[in-house]
């Protein structure tokens, strides 16, 4: 009588363990009594079934990353390329995900694959290296309206890496050299253009205050002044050049003179003298 007491206290045991179950605080757990979903959730903490009759699946909140592997991809201009990229998605339904799905995680990464090819493949190889954001927004778009019967959450894509063939590689390596000589040539001549308008500035401000041109012929005697060189300067006053400049106008202005000969002497006078 007391063994069997004991054994149905030992068995009593083991069903309370069996029983009692401890979900951690990104867990909950998804209850089928004799196969009927018990809604809801259950967790987190510490929770009761009644097993056998009870089943627990437990499914985890957390966010999953998943490395897609490389995929051949053929962009619309032609060019097979090898893209991979990173998902991350996270359960926000757990009955949706255990009841819509054998296997979700094995159905979102297929998924990302085949929309990775699909999308990448209707666009153009510049898009595709210029506009990596826009991209990622697109496959996180496409993936999330996919999976959201599902339960499932994708809150971010991020296309890795692209790898491109050798004789591309070299093509665009010649391309992104032509771009920088080209923005260096430009820069170049718009500095050269700024600085004949500040040429063209500083000539119309000499012209209309000739003092600027008399301070400027002094400052530059103290410049040579200060170095050491064997230049010997004689200062000229600048008003001489003004005259001489002027005339030289005034006169090539002017019509032409001819020379005029020298009178003749009169008659019975001899030119030499005796």
């Amino acid at each position: 009588m007391v063994g069997a007491v004991a054994v149905i206290i030992v068995i009593f045991v083991v069903w309370i363990l069996a029983c009692l179950n401890v979900l951690r605080e990104y867990e909950r757990a998804v209850i089928f009594r004799l196969g009927r979903i018990q809604t809801p959730d259950k967790g987190p903490g510490l929770i009761f079934i009644l097993w056998p009759i009870d089943k627990m699946v437990r499914v985890s909140l957390r966010v999953i990353t998943w490395d897609v592997p490389p995929q051949d991809i053929i962009t619309r201009d032609n060019i097979p390329l090898k893209v991979n990229a990173v998902v991350y998605f996270r359960v926000i339904n757990a009955q949706k995900a255990v009841l819509e799905l054998e296997n979700y995680r094995y159905a979102i990464e297929q998924l990302a694959q085949t929309t990775l090819r699909s999308v990448l493949g209707e666009i153009e190889l510049d898009d595709l290296l210029s506009q990596r954001e826009k991209l990622n927004l697109r496959l996180q778009t496409i993936l999330d309206e996919h999976t959201e019967p599902w339960g499932v959450k994708v809150t971010k894509v991020e296309v890795r890496q692209v790898d491109l063939p050798q004789e591309l590689q070299g093509a665009i390596a010649r391309q992104a050299e032509a771009e920088r000589e080209r923005r260096a040539k430009i820069i170049n001549a718009d500095g050269e253009y700024q600085a004949a308008e500040k040429l063209k500035a500083a000539a119309q401000v000499m012209e209309e205050q000739p003092i600027s041109i008399t301070l400027r012929y002094l400052q530059t005697l103290q410049q040579i002044g200060v170095e050491k060189n064997t230049t010997v300067i004689f200062p000229l006053p600048l008003d001489l050049f003004a005259g001489w400049m002027k005339g030289a106008r005034t006169s090539g202005t002017g019509a032409a003179q001819p020379l005029h000969a020298a009178p003749a002497p009169p008659d019975g006078e001899s030119g030499s003298g005796r």
